[in-house]
């Protein structure tokens, strides 16, 4: 999930963020898991079959021995074997769509490592600890701490999902079908339905689901009311989504187009993402990341329709850091040339992403609401003016935290009534619309922030890809990365 910017305001400085960062986060070396298939089966648990065999009793020559009265021997009655059940073997493999918890498919909760990068070598005089302690730590705090496994665990869910959504999503499926597929994928192998207070912050979407459609560059969801819209065989739709356990969001992103003439647009996309994870280390300038990303992007063009465009990195968005939380951590990557000598720091978690476009690269907000949040410094005690404004704060907080959320989700949970029409203009627009009467009561007192979609001008393209990223202290992990992208 992008972090909106002014497209004439780089930011130029990221500040310290007053919030503790993680540390270091270690693991096991890379490929250790791997000997599990893609489905994450084990092949373990297999039962015992006991069923009274009794071979064991025959003879060398295979008779059995004659059998005496119990009043003419002394010989201990043999007992009866009494038959075993049979154990359940783990699933094995994820259904379609998927539905069995990959808690169940990694029964000793041990999931896939992300891809491990070495940091580059111009920032290898950085090294605090020889590299004796540096794997000391890493094992130190894998074992103590489940904040790691609770990230690759989650980057397992996104990724058993999006392996889905690439396969059985086609032209002619309406978005809000394919949102929901994502989201009820999402709670099924997080075996977390998110119905009752509370659950929803153990584990869940970590924000809504990003369906944008060609020029919409990002942050549409479809949501109750609003028209239905059905994908068609010339869109480039952008798929971002969350998934967070503890608080621990894992965020990526990817592109789908069905014809293959906006191919070098995705590839500009994905490369400019790459570039970025490559340069992303341990004091590294916010600054090189974002010149890396702008020089990939840049040095492609594409051919839509007989026309060449030059694929432009979006000003208007940036990568950024995540919290405990908190999907929007406070430092920013632009994705264009900038002065900010701010440093990512050892521990961090960032979602490297990147988006391109053959518009303008400086977007506007379109029509409509992608979600909400609560503001992280919100005090505890809020009384508002409406009563019923008083009660959904309470509701948002109980189920969703500082989580990002939609009407989606709160009507979900049964909450009603949080709509009405009221008249006001849009843009200039003179339209009736429809007015969030109690949400936008809570957005003027400061307790919630709302974010709105964002497009380039129409008749453009654009694609996105992204991964969640953790700076080690002896290398980075790209904890969502699979065989996809």
């Amino acid at each position: 999930m992008g972090s909106k910017t002014n497209g004439d305001d780089i930011p130029q400085y990221n500040g310290p963020d007053p919030s503790p960062t993680l540390n270091s986060a270690g693991g096991e070396p890379r490929g250790v898991h791997l000997a599990r298939d893609g489905d994450g089966g084990t092949g373990g648990g297999q039962g015992d079959d006991d069923g009274g065999d009794d071979d064991d009793d025959a003879d060398v020559n295979g008779t059995l021995p004659q059998t005496t009265s119990a009043s003419t021997t002394d010989a201990p009655k043999k007992k009866r074997k009494k038959n075993k059940k049979k154990k359940t073997s783990p699933a094995s493999k994820q259904s379609c769509p998927p539905r069995v918890p990959v808690s169940e498919l990694f029964p000793l909760s041990e999931y896939i490592n992300g891809e491990i990068q070495s940091y580059d070598s111009a920032y290898t005089n950085t090294a605090r600890t020889t590299a004796e302690e540096l794997r000391y730590n890493d094992r130190q705090l894998s074992q103590s701490s489940t904040f790691l496994n609770d990230y690759r665990q989650a980057a397992e869910v996104h990724r058993q999902v999006r392996y889905w959504i690439q396969e059985t999503v086609k032209p002619g499926q309406k978005l809000m079908d394919i949102a929901m597929g994502i989201d009820d994928g999402v709670r099924a192998l997080l075996g977390n339905s998110g119905l009752e207070p509370g659950d929803s912050l153990k584990s869940g979407m970590g924000f809504p689901t990003g369906l944008s459609l060609n020029h919409g560059v990002a942050h549409y969801t479809p949501n109750p009311g609003q028209k239905d819209t059905v994908l068609q065989q010339s869109d480039v739709m952008k798929v971002d989504f969350g998934v967070h356990i503890n608080g621990w969001i894992v965020d990526s992103a990817f592109t789908m187009a069905f014809d293959p003439m906006y191919d070098n647009l995705l590839a500009a996309a994905k490369a400019a993402t790459n570039a970025g994870i490559k340069t992303a280390g341990i004091d590294v300038r916010i600054c090189d990341v974002s010149a890396a990303i702008q020089e990939t992007m840049e040095s492609y063009e594409v051919e839509i329709r007989g026309k060449t465009f030059p694929v432009k990195a979006v000003r208007s968005l940036c990568a950024h850091d995540i919290k405990h939380y908190r999907i929007h951590g406070g430092k920013s990557i632009p994705f264009v040339k900038n002065s900010d000598q701010t440093k990512m720091e050892e521990g961090e978690v960032f979602a490297i992403e990147t988006f391109g476009t053959t518009g303008r690269g400086r977007l506007v907000d379109d029509d409509g609401i992608y979600g909400y949040g609560l503001n992280h410094d919100t005090p505890k005690q809020v009384t508002l003016p409406l009563v019923s404004a008083n009660s959904l704060y309470k509701t948002i907080k109980k189920n969703f935290g500082t989580l990002v959320f939609c009407q989606r989700y709160l009507a979900r949970l049964g909450v009603e009534r949080y709509l009405a029409a009221v008249s006001f203009p849009l843009h200039g627009s003179s339209e009736i619309k429809s007015n969030e009467v109690k949400l936008n009561c809570l957005e003027r007192n400061g307790i919630v922030e709302y974010y709105r979609p964002l497009a380039d001008v129409k008749g453009s393209y654009s694609a996105q890809f992204e991964h969640t990223i953790l700076l080690r202290e002896s290398c980075k992990e790209v904890l969502s990365r699979g065989t996809d992208y």
